[in-house]
């Protein structure tokens, strides 16, 4: 497959960048564990047959573009951690069409180890599309299948998706019809100077079935389109791996 070239708007990277210049407003409520390094407790609930409780973790409150997640595993009985599972998520969406409900997902990345890291098994998700009311609706869907057990258990979650400040993720539709997602990973902290720079791109086969991305070339540039100030000296992303691209972004000066 020969490479495909994509020049994405120099604008719409650079407003991708200030994601982390202002912080968004978390709820007051959301339940804060500081032995879990101070992520935000988003739902739990009991894998029945499983004799497991189930926790999902992130970083922040759930916002449309790539989000990490954790999932904790106690034992129901002993209340110990489990730390050797295979774990899989799938967020889903259900969204009220004219009075009928259609449901997809989004693309995931499940854990790459059967043994959690510091009881955590990391996850991760990229939402398109934020929680509206009661016609957009998330779920999120966990197996779970402890060592020793020959059968996986699961349970289903609500939860809540807000819009992030700045946009964080995109879809397109190439001339050949692929639909990609293309998601901003990172920096987080935007600094004056060179920044890792990172995106994660997957393609759709169906509404439920993603795959990561290889096959492109990225062209990264940051501007600021009021004073017409872009960066330069940056380092063109390339891929790595499950669809990741990493490369360096230049940033010359301070503002939105």
């Amino acid at each position: 497959m020969s490479l495909k070239k994509h020049y994405l708007s120099a604008f719409i990277l650079a407003v991708i960048l200030l994601t982390a210049c202002k912080k968004e407003t978390y709820n007051p409520t959301a339940e804060i564990d500081t032995t879990k390094r101070s992520l935000v407790k988003i739902s739990e609930a009991y894998a029945i047959g499983s004799a497991t409780k189930v926790e999902l973790w992130s970083d922040s409150e759930i916002s449309t573009g790539y989000q990490k997640l954790y999932v904790a595993l106690y034992d129901s009985i002993t209340k110990k951690p489990v730390t050797r599972s295979i774990v899989e998520i799938l967020p889903i969406i259900d969204k009220n069409v004219n009075n009928s409900i259609e449901s997809s997902s989004v693309p995931v990345e499940n854990p790459e180890s059967f043994d959690a890291t510091e009881t955590l098994f990391q996850c991760a998700a990229v939402f398109t599309t934020p929680t509206y009311g009661d016609l957009e609706q998330w779920r999120i869907k966990i197996r779970l299948k402890k060592a020793g057990q020959n059968e996986f258990a699961e349970v289903q979650m609500p939860i809540y998706v807000k819009s992030s400040v700045y946009e964080r993720v995109k879809t397109i539709v190439e001339a050949d019809g692929t639909k990609l997602t293309i998601a901003f990973v990172s920096p987080l902290y935007p600094k004056l100077d060179l920044n890792d720079f990172e995106i994660i791109i997957n393609h759709t086969e169906d509404p439920f079935t993603y795959h990561c991305d290889n096959s492109h070339s990225i062209y990264i540039s940051a501007e600021m389109p009021l004073n017409k100030v872009s960066s330069n000296n940056n380092i063109s992303p390339t891929y790595i791996k499950n669809g990741h691209y990493k490369g360096k972004i230049n940033l010359t000066k301070n503002g939105n």
